[in-house]
């Protein structure tokens, strides 16, 4: 049986490259998203699954997995991409627009790795990947709501590899430390300064092929002219 990937928060930039490149490895996809109409040229392109779901939701959550149960089966590789980036002043931040920023960035990883991790500890094996960003180690000025969902998903990430690389599930969290070249930022484009999503890729897919041996949990990825 072949193996499967499901991303979550699956839209057209770094997640259409992980799906194009899993599929390219003979890797049954489901692409997980809230507005998965977006998502209908790419699936058929690669012949994937799409399943609607709000990942910061507990019952989607749980409906989601009971879905690919059916579709999949238990997946080989969960992917975690979601996040909801709010910036300002904290006197100035609606407290409303916060906690859904921090659930969908933050608390949506932990629903989702809690109902995979359930699957992959019956099985006994498994991989689950976050995406994180510069603010995953960073607090950036009038950036904190995006730091504080950021930074938890890393906490996530490292408690997780702790309690579960003993028990064969690969837990990988992945710094994307500048910004993803895409449409939207083509005029900003120029030399190599923003991250290629197809080369983000590959680097998921290395992450996801290392001999448990030499497992890590974190990797960190910037363009090469990027400030530390």
């Amino acid at each position: 049986m072949n193996e499967t990937v499901l991303i979550v928060g699956s839209g057209l930039g770094l997640s259409a490259s992980l799906a194009r490149l899993f599929t390219k490895k003979g890797m049954k996809v489901v692409l997980v998203a809230r507005n998965i109409k977006k998502l209908k040229n790419l699936a058929k392109d690669i012949n994937a699954e799409t399943v609607k779901c709000d990942a910061s939701k507990i019952t989607e959550v749980k409906k989601l997995f009971q879905s690919t149960d059916k579709l999949i089966g238990v997946p080989n590789l969960v992917i975690y991409n979601p996040s909801y980036r709010i910036k300002g002043s904290i006197i100035e931040l609606d407290p409303v627009e916060i906690q859904k920023a921090i659930n969908i960035t933050c608390f949506g990883a932990f629903l989702v790795a809690r109902e995979a991790v359930k699957r992959m500890l019956t099985r006994g094996s498994g991989s689950i990947f976050f995406t994180g960003a510069s603010a995953s180690v960073k607090g950036f000025a009038n950036s904190s709501v995006f730091a504080m969902g950021k930074f938890g998903l890393r906490g996530l990430a490292q408690s997780l590899a702790r309690e579960l690389h003993p028990k064969n599930i690969h837990i990988g969290h992945f710094i994307i430390d500048g910004g993803i070249r895409s449409e939207k930022y083509k005029k900003y484009m120029e030399d190599d300064n923003l991250l290629d999503p197809d080369e983000i890729a590959k680097s998921y897919l290395e992450f996801y092929y290392r001999h448990r041996s030499a497992w890590s949990w974190e990797i960190e990825l910037r363009p090469w002219v990027e400030n530390f």
